[in-house]
């Protein structure tokens, strides 16, 4: 898949409180608690299986998109998903 392919590919799930993405049987995600509108993230995870072919730029970017989506801003406290959003300043605005 391209890396837009998999950027669409993100799902929230809410009863998880994560955005997940998965590929060729292995699950990404991405935790989140909502604070009123903000979703603060503090965890990324990439199974070992996957680093290394941009998933994880397309899951926090996924994830991004479904936040702006729902009208949410985020507080990025994973290194990992702020150091994407650091090398993309179209999502900056998403920042709380």
């Amino acid at each position: 898949m391209d890396a837009q392919t998999l950027r669409q590919a993100v799902i929230d799930v809410p009863g998880r409180r994560r955005y997940e993405l998965a590929v060729d049987g292995h699950v990404a995600f991405v935790d989140y608690r909502l604070d009123g509108n903000v979703a603060v993230v503090p965890y990324t995870e990439v199974p070992p299986a996957l680093e290394g072919r941009g998933i994880g730029t397309a899951l926090v970017l996924g994830a991004l998109d479904r936040l702006r989506a729902q009208g949410r801003k985020v507080v990025p406290r994973c290194g990992f998903f702020a150091r994407v959003i650091a090398r993309h300043p179209e999502q900056r605005d998403l920042l709380a």
